[in-house]
C-alpha cells in the first residue's frame, strides 16, 4: 500500500532551485534512509511531504488523497514528524510534551485517558528515559530533547513518521536502540522516512535508500546496492576505501 506520495515536486526560492522533480512512494513498512549533503535539499523535502512548505509544482498525497484537500489534523492523524532540533519555552513536564501527541486524536479540551497515560508510558520505556518523566523540559539536553520528542511522535500513532536527522545529539547507545526502534516500528507495518548524514547507519538498519543531490533524487533502492564509496564520492567529494566482510560495508578514509 503507498501511503505517501510525491509526484514532480519541485520548489524553489527566488531564482535559486532547491528541489526538482521529485517523484516517490513511501509504502507501509518502509524503513527509509535520506541521504545527501548539506544543501541537497533534505529538510525541504521532508517540509513538503509533512505539508508545511507549498511545493511551486507537483503534490503529495496522503493514502491517495492530495494533501492539498486535507484538514491539518487529518494529516497528523497519518504524519508524524520529529524536527531536527527544538528550543524549548515553557518548562512542561516530560511526561506532558510526550502526550501532546495524542492531540490529533483526542484534541484540546480534553484531560489524557487511562490509554493515553499508558501510550507516554510505554514510549518512555521504549526509548530508555522513563526516568525522565516527570523532569521539566526545559532543563534536558539537546539529545535528551530529541529523545523526548521521538517519544512524542510515537505516542501520536500516526502511520507515517519522518524523522530529520534524529540521531543529531544522542550518544552511542541512544542512537543504536533507536535504530533497532526504528526497524521494529517498521516491523509492525509504521512507515519510516528519517534523513542521516551517516551512511553506515542506513546500512544497518534501513531497507530502502533515497539518495538526494543537488536538488535532484538520483538514487531508489536497497542500501547495499546504491551506497558505495563512489556514491561517497559523489555526495561529500571525499575519496574512501570501501570495505565489504561478513555482510557488512565499512567506509574508511583513503
Amino acid at each position: 500500500m503507498k501511503r505517501l506520495q510525491a509526484r514532480q515536486l519541485s520548489y524553489r526560492v527566488g531564482d535559486r532551485v532547491i528541489l526538482d522533480n521529485i517523484c516517490l512512494d513511501i509504502k507501509a513498512g518502509d524503513n527509509i534512509a535520506l541521504l545527501g549533503a548539506n544543501g541537497a535539499g533534505k529538510s525541504t523535502l521532508m517540509k513538503l511531504l509533512l505539508g508545511l512548505l507549498a511545493p511551486h509544482t507537483g503534490e503529495v498525497l496522503i493514502n491517495g488523497q492530495p494533501m492539498r484537500a486535507m484538514k491539518r489534523r487529518a494529516v497528523a492523524r497519518q504524519i508524524a514528524y520529529v524536527p531536527q532540533s527544538h528550543v524549548p519555552s515553557f518548562p512542561f513536564r516530560v511526561a506532558h510534551i510526550v502526550g501532546q501527541g495524542r492531540l490529533p486524536t483526542v484534541g484540546l479540551g480534553h484531560g489524557p485517558s487511562r490509554d493515553d497515560k499508558a501510550s507516554v508510558q510505554q514510549a518512555l520505556t521504549d526509548l530508555g528515559i522513563l526516568q525522565m518523566s516527570e523532569r521539566p523540559y526545559t532543563e534536558l539536553s539537546g539529545g535528551e530533547r530529541q529523545l523526548v520528542l521521538i517519544a512524542r511522535a510515537m505516542v501520536q500513532r500516526a502511520n507515517i513518521i519522518v524523522l530529520d536527522e534524529p540521531v543529531t545529539g544522542l550518544d552511542y547507545g541512544h542512537q543504536l536502540r533507536l535504530l533497532a526502534l526504528l526497524k521494529r516500528l517498521a516491523a509492525q507495518g509504521i512507515s519510516i522516512l528519517s534523513s542521516t548524514h551517516r551512511p553506515e547507519h542506513a546500512l544497518a538498519s534501513a531497507n530502502r535508500v533515497l539518495v538526494l543531490h543537488e536538488g535532484r533524487l538520483i538514487a531508489d533502492g536497497a542500501p547495499h546496492d546504491v551506497i558505495d564509496s563512489a556514491l561517497m564520492a559523489r555526495l561529500y567529494q571525499v575519496a574512501v576505501e570501501q570495505i565489504d566482510t561478513g555482510g557488512h560495508r565499512f567506509f574508511i578514509p583513503c
